[in-house]
């Protein structure tokens, strides 16, 4: 006699039937699973046990260096001594111009050139799309890109730590795979309608494309604010210098803050340090919906 099919409710609340070796669940403590997690909070921990460090250390007005989970005398004077410099608020203002604008001109020019590369009819796409791809293998080194830059007058000059990192190749295959998602139907019915092609990317394609704007906008303000490598080599002009570099003064003890209240020098140095990723980690968890999704771009194909 065969096997009385049982009945199972789904975690969904569907109840179905068959056979009962088939409806029991799986167990979800496999272990793999435990592996997998331990691995995890290894990582959350390597993490954040420095960034907390540095947190306590910033706001500790004692010299102390070793490990602590509170600090001993609790204190603002780091960041006070930080905010009433006058000599950090111009570096501020430069990394805040040249993020702005930076990130702005390097979403422009990955989705204009990520929409001349989907499309279809123009002639040696492929090929245009290779050389693309070629430079992100080969470069011509630093000694020739200085070279390259200081005959064309980029040295010594904010232009050139903004125009450097807004030609990026990998964000713009990443624009390209996102817009290739996006139903030729939709071009072509726009093209019906009489809309131009410049009318059909602002219209249809930038629209439809939040998620890859927003994770690949975050990718550029991360590159231009943390940027140190363009403005060591290119600007020798300290009025020119960007937070980064002057934190970097401040860490060799050479153009520390002015002490305020009880504030120390470990204390300060610590303090600029969560002063320097302090506006990202605000801004992370509004567009961590947009940047995880946007991450997958070209990933899956339907």
């Amino acid at each position: 006699m065969a096997k009385q099919n049982a009945e199972y409710i789904t975690p969904a609340g569907l109840k179905v039937s068959g056979p009962p070796h088939l409806n029991k669940p799986k167990s979800q403590y496999t272990p793999f699973n435990f592996v997998n997690g331990l691995v995890f909070i290894l990582v959350c921990l390597i993490i954040l046990v420095p960034l907390w460090k540095v947190l306590i250390d910033s706001l500790d007005l004692t010299t102390g260096y070793g490990m602590k989970i509170l600090p001993t005398k609790f204190g603002l004077d780091g960041y006070v001594s930080i905010f009433s410099n006058k000599s950090l608020l111009r570096p501020l203002w430069v990394s805040i111009y040249t993020t702005v604008t930076g990130t702005f001109l390097g979403l422009l020019l990955s989705t204009m050139g990520a929409y001349v590369l989907i499309q279809w009819d123009m002639p040696f796409r492929t090929t245009l799309a290779n050389i693309l791809l070629f430079t992100m293998i080969f470069s011509g080194g630093m000694i020739p890109s200085y070279l390259v830059m200081r005959a064309v007058g980029l040295t010594d000059n904010a232009l050139g730590p903004i125009l450097l990192p807004a030609i990026n190749v990998y964000n713009l295959v990443l624009m390209r795979n996102f817009f290739e998602g996006i139903p030729k139907s939709l071009f072509e019915s726009a093209d019906l309608d009489g809309c131009t092609p410049m009318g059909a990317f602002f219209r249809i394609a930038l629209p439809l494309s939040k998620a890859a704007l927003a994770s690949i906008g975050l990718m550029f303000a991360v590159a231009y604010w943390n940027d140190y490598t363009n403005f060591k080599l290119y600007i020798t002009n300290r009025d020119l210098y960007n937070f980064q570099m002057k934190l970097r003064d401040m860490m060799q003890s050479s153009d520390l803050p002015e002490s305020v209240g009880g504030a120390t020098e470990n204390t300060i140095r610590n303090a600029c340090i969560i002063t320097a990723i302090l506006p990202f980690m605000i801004l992370y968890p509004f567009l961590q919906k947009y940047f995880v999704k946007g991450i997958n771009i070209g990933a899956v194909k339907e």
